[in-house]
């Protein structure tokens, strides 16, 4: 049984961000599975059970999410956590996997990180930056340029379709091996 976590903010006004990626890789892998609510107010998030897993996006604010993750994943007594969320130090469209790490001034993660310690796994979705380093905040809570909108869809695909093969005890190694993708792969 896996803990799948797509970082984001809730409030429609956050709903097509970048900051908001993980829960638009959560929604579509939910589209894909047969699933019921299974959310608790301790849970401090959106959970939904579809067979053996448990797919959450937290409710709490970016740098409150760890609160929401532990919660559920010691409800549920889960050891493999996948966490999905955008990445500055990426380029849009590109897609990328990891094990532990920093977590690279991510609020997010700095929370769950707190919560759970480093052991879970990363799909990694750049996002860019933006030049001045000054606008990183309002940058990651704007919503994606018309241009990368176009290829939004596919590139959101993916990710799921890579994070299904982790949940099908595939290697997540040999899962980043075949689907971490670049902004060109993405059409």
């Amino acid at each position: 049984m896996s803990l799948i976590v797509g970082l984001g903010n809730p409030g429609a006004q956050y709903a097509s961000t970048r900051h908001n990626i993980g829960f638009m890789v959560i929604d579509e892998l939910l589209k894909r599975y047969a699933h019921q609510n299974v959310s608790k107010s301790s849970f401090e998030g959106e959970a939904y059970k579809a067979g053996e897993h448990i797919f959450l996006k937290p409710m709490t604010y970016m740098n409150l999410a760890g609160k929401s993750v532990l919660s559920v994943k010691n409800f549920y007594k889960l050891e493999q956590v996948i966490v999905i969320h955008d990445d500055l130090d990426l380029p849009f469209g590109a897609l990328r996997f990891r094990l532990d790490g920093g977590h690279g001034g991510h609020n997010g993660l700095k929370s769950v990180d707190a919560a759970i310690t480093k052991a879970y796994i990363r799909v990694r979705m750049g996002i860019g930056r933006p030049e001045n380093k000054g606008e990183v905040s309002s940058f990651v809570l704007s919503s994606f340029s018309q241009n990368e909108q176009a290829s939004l869809a596919e590139w959101i695909s993916k990710a799921a379709d890579a994070v299904e093969k982790i949940l099908n005890n595939i290697d997540w190694e040999k899962v980043a091996s075949l689907h971490s993708i670049k902004m060109s792969d993405v059409k």
